[in-house]
């Protein structure tokens, strides 16, 4: 019987490392770049890109978006999004740590790695839920590559990703469930790196 090479690709979450200088500069995997008219996700037992659903509407994220390997988004990130906001009764939302890359290039597909610079984020509850984005730059970018804070992006493209996740599992017509989402805080780079580190010790206890 022929027997299976001894090195096979990395699962894109568990076989990955986020970098050994994380979280100043994090290796993260995209999942889908702004012109998919699909939303794809990683299949988390595969490790394989799978459909989750057609765009149906018109937003179009504004970043490369994906996650961070070896991160877990659960009981220290929920406590964090307490402290900081407040609310009570916030869960993990049990996935990886998300990441909005910003790039002048055009990189036409996901399933790829990319280094990142962290430069803040997005304090984001879906139905209760701690989901928190991060913002980062691609590292070496012509425009984007030397920015270090949130505050340094264009006011116009902070509202812009703000305005998507607040509405991009809204149905126009109102029919259907509607998803409870709200952003109440954006904070800067050293935030980022904090909820990096709490999603990480997160993964750790609960993986390793």
């Amino acid at each position: 019987m022929k027997t299976l090479p001894s090195q096979l690709a990395a699962h894109p979450w568990h076989g990955v490392s986020p970098g050994k200088a994380c979280p100043e500069l994090v290796t993260s995997y995209i999942e889908i770049v702004p012109t998919d008219a699909v939303k794809y996700e990683l299949d988390k037992e595969s490790g394989l890109l799978k459909v989750d659903r057609p765009q149906l509407f018109s937003n179009v994220i504004p970043s490369l978006y994906g996650f961070v390997p070896r991160t877990w988004c659960g009981e220290r990130l929920a406590r964090r999004c307490e402290e900081r906001t407040g609310k009570q009764n916030i869960r993990g939302d049990g996935d990886p740590l998300d990441i909005c890359v910003l790039s002048e290039k055009t990189i036409t597909h996901g399933g790829i790695l990319i280094e990142a610079i962290p430069i803040g984020g997005l304090r984001m509850i879906d139905k209760g839920e701690a989901d928190d984005k991060i913002i980062a730059v691609m590292k070496g970018d012509a425009v984007y590559g030397s920015l270090r804070e949130l505050s340094e992006l264009p006011q116009s493209l902070r509202d812009r990703l703000r305005h998507y996740f607040l509405t991009y599992k809204q149905i126009p017509d109102g029919s259907g469930a509607q998803r409870m989402i709200e952003i109440p805080e954006l904070y800067d780079r050293a935030e980022a790196h904090e909820v990096i580190r709490r999603t990480r010790d997160d993964y750790d206890e609960k993986y390793t």
